[in-house]
């Protein structure tokens, strides 16, 4: 981990926090970069830094009953909030945060970021509905395993990561994130064999293609139709950034 001052324009997803907050809380901390494979929060420990990520994707991971085979919960990008629910309840991290590739973070030490919520209690609402969203979105998810047979469950993941982390292209969006078929098993609550055969149902249907550890999604609207999600309201709304 080495310590630098890159910026970052990258437009903040609607799932992190205000702007003016985030600008605020950052300069309470250390940029810092890290390489892939680095870790920036480990389950278990019992630190209450605040993590807000400027550049790069992470992977966030947890154990099941405390056994060995980690399992992916989700996946965060340049903008998001890292660490919140231990900051709020001062309780062991509860997940694991790796980084995918190259990542800029600032690390806000709890001692900084403790006198900062108290005189600014804006700042501690908005932290605070930031984790009640995700813990509400982690409820849904849940709640789909058990009502979706697994390609609807594929489907809307597909749909989730390309509109969080999809590059357009002229024929396609490409989702932008290296996950293996365990990976994204995971993601749907599912065995292996099971998610291979929903991304072979997608693949034979024309909704996606797949190759060099890339996947495109070629036809978005079918694809929320397979996830049983509603039409979109505008075209070209599943990504935002052209490549």
């Amino acid at each position: 981990m080495t310590h630098g001052s890159n910026a970052d324009d990258r437009t903040p997803p609607c799932r992190s926090l205000p702007e003016t907050v985030l600008e605020n809380l950052e300069r309470l901390g250390t940029r810092c970069h890290f390489a892939a494979g680095d870790v920036l929060i480990r389950e278990g420990d019992h630190a209450q830094d605040l993590v807000v990520l400027r550049t790069g994707r992470v992977k966030v991971t947890s154990r099941l009953n405390g056994g060995d085979q980690a399992r992916l919960m989700d996946i965060r990008i340049a903008r998001d909030v890292l660490g919140e629910l231990s900051t709020m309840t001062l309780k062991p991290r509860s997940a694991t945060v790796v980084a995918c590739g190259d990542v800029t973070a600032v690390v806000i030490p709890w001692s900084e970021l403790q006198p900062f919520l108290i005189e600014y209690p804006e700042a501690a609402l908005a932290l605070y509905r930031l984790s009640c969203e995700r813990l509400r979105r982690s409820d849904r998810r849940r709640l789909e395993f058990g009502g979706h047979p697994v390609k609807v469950r594929l489907a809307r993941v597909l749909v989730e990561l390309a509109e969080s982390h999809g590059e357009r292209g002229p024929k396609s969006v490409r989702i932008d994130v290296n996950l293996t078929q365990s990976e994204f098993a995971a993601l749907t609550g599912c065995g292996t064999r099971a998610v291979q055969k929903a991304f072979a149902h997608l693949r034979a249907a024309g909704v996606i293609s797949t190759g060099s550890w890339r996947i495109y999604v070629c036809k978005p609207d079918q694809l929320r139709k397979e996830a049983r999600l509603p039409p979109r309201p505008s075209p070209g709304a599943m990504s935002s950034k052209p490549h």
